[in-house]
């Protein structure tokens, strides 16, 4: 790393093709956000490693999704060959040492890395809403669940807590419908069917405790290098909205707890958001703009968020005019479509008058892109046609033995790998079940035996309902059967995109 405060991305050429000066990302600027386009086979993935490699060494945390299983070669060693040699040569980096970068493995399923959790609270209806694809009236009754279990103290924590509630929910249907509005079995029937396909589709592994302590993703080694979170993402890519939506809770459970610290020397953390497409496809305008608001802010946490993707349209005006270091990778023009995505990749760059950008977008070789930075003020620097570094560790993935080996003696070893079941709203809900049972029992055997109805005759002197309408005894009952203690004093506080606020 540079002395004067900034990673080392390659080197510009001039028009003839010489060596014309360093290309550069100041740290103080870092959060300030930034994108990484390219089409395939572009070598976006490898200047994804580059700027990792480079944060941390540095002193900066990062957080990567490995999305193709390639990523993880960040771990081991680096090999020279002819072609990262030349390039070393022509870009001026002396020396070009190979080493290793310190690396967290981390996986929903637990199969290559360390299990990451969540809690159905720390979620929040509205990312739950998008996760199952949910309706304008069934994402309504979802949060009217959230705010019954919020109010009454019951803890969701996992699938059952929530299918619990649900049916806590559904039976008291005509009571919520006149204090919150509409709450239809039909709808709260639609959410369960939903949560059935999450659970089939690997929810079960993620919904539950104990859940990430975000202090993990922002850890650094004794000689002050920042550790790379790496979480294996090949298995997660094949449910999409699950992969973009637990990134997006994990983007805003950084904003949540991080305190404001303003513009800091360096970022507290990088986050890479790999196939940033997927968290914007289909996302309704509401969930748009807390998404631009949470990517505004988070830069005064010290937070710095990098979009990687494959075309500058994936991404919003309204983010992606926040987003000021930019990494332009080679796109290609032969359709319509992908002339305007390349018209706006060269419109959002400083001009050069050394080159025409939209040509040089599409001329681009692999491993050569387009950079422009933050530069002093905050300004953004000409773009410049840049020959990225070649990385210090492997370009390509570590051996099943490999990884084992640095999961098995990695910080947070022990910490996550049993998942913990406490008392929550599923077990608090089936124990209210069973009193009520019970309650029911011994009122039978107090009267001389009989059925429930015939208590409720004996006690009446008439017929239980009446016309369909409760009865005055069984409104009594239930209203005390739903009764709870509040063990939290208070309804739960919540956070911009609607998960529990710590």
């Amino acid at each position: 790393m540079p002395a004067d405060g900034s990673i080392f991305l390659g080197a510009s050429r001039k028009p003839d093709d010489s060596y014309q000066q360093p290309e550069e990302l100041a740290l103080k600027y870092a959060n300030r956000h930034g994108l990484v386009t390219g089409a395939t086979g572009t070598g976006k993935t490898v200047s994804l490693q580059v700027m990792a490699e480079a944060f941390s060494a540095a002193g900066v945390p990062v957080f990567c999704a490995d999305v193709k299983g390639d990523l993880s070669g960040i771990a081991a060693i680096g090999e020279k060959n002819d072609f990262s040699v030349k390039r070393a040569q022509e870009i001026h980096l002396e020396p070009y040492d190979m080493h290793a970068t310190p690396v967290i493995f981390w996986d929903i399923f637990g199969e290559q890395g360390h299990p990451i959790r969540a809690t159905i609270s720390e979620m929040g209806p509205l990312l739950l809403a998008r996760l199952m694809n949910l309706t304008e009236a069934q994402e309504g009754v979802l949060n009217i669940a959230f705010r019954v279990a919020d109010e009454e103290g019951l803890l969701l924590l996992d699938m059952k807590d929530l299918q619990s509630m649900l049916s806590h929910v559904a039976e008291r249907s005509s009571e919520l419908s006149a204090q919150y509005g509409n709450v239809s079995k039909a709808s709260v029937g639609a959410i369960q069917r939903s949560l059935l396909v999450l659970e089939q589709q690997g929810g079960s592994f993620f919904f539950g405790e104990p859940a990430l302590n975000i202090s993990d993703l922002m850890r650094t080694t004794t000689d002050g290098r920042g550790i790379v979170s790496v979480l294996a993402a090949d298995k997660l890519m094949m449910n999409p909205r699950l992969y973009s939506t637990f990134l997006l809770w994990l983007m805003s459970e950084l904003f949540e707890q991080l305190p404001e610290i303003g513009d800091p020397e360096k970022p507290r953390l990088v986050f890479f958001f790999d196939e940033a497409h997927l968290l914007f496809d289909e996302a309704p305008k509401a969930l748009l703009d807390r998404i631009q608001q949470v990517v505004r802010l988070i830069r005064s946490k010290g937070v710095g968020v990098y979009f990687v993707t494959q075309n500058p349209l994936d991404v919003p005006e309204s983010v992606l005019a926040q987003l000021g270091n930019r990494v332009q990778h080679a796109l290609r023009a032969y359709t319509p479509r992908e002339t305007t995505a390349v018209k706006t990749a060269a419109g959002t760059f400083r001009p050069n008058p050394d080159f025409d950008t939209f040509k040089a977008i599409t001329m681009l070789s692999t491993g050569e892109t387009l950079v422009s930075t933050l530069q002093a003020k905050g300004i953004p620097s000409m773009v410049q046609r840049t020959l990225m570094r070649p990385p210090a560790s492997r370009i390509g993935p570590l051996t099943a033995d490999e990884r084992a080996k640095l999961v098995a003696t990695s910080p947070v070893s022990g910490q996550y790998d049993r998942m913990i079941d406490r008392e929550s709203a599923f077990e608090i809900l089936q124990k209210r079940a069973e009193d009520k049972v019970a309650s029911v029992e011994q009122q039978q055997a107090e009267q001389g035996g009989g059925s429930w109805t015939d208590y409720l005759t004996s006690t009446l002197g008439g017929g239980g309902k009446r016309g369909g309408r409760q009865t005055v005894a069984e409104t009594a009952v239930k209203s005390v059967v739903r009764t709870v203690s509040n063990s939290l004093g208070r309804a739960i506080v919540r956070g911009i995109l609607g998960g529990f606020k710590r």
